[in-house]
């Protein structure tokens, strides 16, 4: 028995995505990240001299501040800054500028579905136009767990709405890597961030991550034909 989506995609497929780089002049990295509807700008501002209080002044501090689309920021919005602040200080190499501040906006324009992994994929490709030294990038995707048992990747609102729990999981690029180990271990099969919300059990969860791992290879080209491109900062996949 295979699970039907209103929009025809496979359990498995994801949205098509669509990446442009360098779209904002005053910050020093921009970027916007699409998976069907939802879109996302990020900006990185930095680094600059200083760190926040109760940051180490010894390793390169970051900031997350997320915008809505529209009104306050609030407890779910919160809980992005935090994941995705979490995020970038695992994926950026830390001591290369110490006793600084790089400052994340992330500027939701519109969400579909699958909202965090959007922002995070944003802001990655936003750290790499702005020069920011990075260990290797990042991919995300959201995993959703259907009440009949399939996992489905990639949701829009809809969907998300009708699923009974859902997991956010972010991998290392290997394909990008910057470097080849980090901190002398290989980074070929680990998880960056995972974030669950829902109940789910233990099998489940870890299906969630074997599919999400899969499709991250579509996402992980993507990033590989976007950043490679020499022609100009935009790219687009179906």
């Amino acid at each position: 028995m295979e699970i039907d989506r209103e929009d025809g995609r496979t359990p498995n497929q994801l949205r098509p995505l669509a990446c442009s780089r360098n779209i904002l002049h005053r910050p020093h990295g921009s970027a916007s990240w699409s998976q069907g509807d939802t879109k996302v700008l990020a900006a990185v501002y930095g680094p600059k001299p200083g760190t926040r209080k109760n940051e180490n002044p010894e390793k390169a501090c970051f900031e997350v501040i997320w915008k809505p689309k529209s009104g306050q920021i609030g407890k779910a919005e919160k809980e992005f800054e935090m994941i995705l602040k979490r995020t970038i200080q695992s994926i950026c190499v830390l001591t290369v500028n110490p006793n600084t501040t790089t400052s994340v906006i992330v500027q939701v324009v519109h969400d579909d579905g699958s909202l965090l992994p959007c922002a995070i994929n944003a802001a990655c490709a936003a750290l790499v136009d702005a020069g920011i030294p990075m260990k290797h990038l990042a991919v995300a995707i959201c995993c959703c767990l259907a009440g009949n048992g399939y996992v489905v990747l990639d949701p829009n609102k809809l969907e998300e709405k009708k699923m009974t729990a859902f997991a956010y999981l972010v991998f290392p690029n290997t394909t990008l890597s910057v470097l080849p180990e980090v901190e002398g271990e290989p980074v070929e099969h680990g998880i960056i961030t995972s974030v669950t919300h829902g109940v789910m059990s233990v099998d489940d969860y870890f299906l969630c991550v074997e599919n999400g791992r899969a499709a991250t290879a579509s996402l992980s080209a993507f990033f590989r034909k976007h950043f490679q491109q020499s022609q100009g900062p935009s790219s687009k996949a179906g």
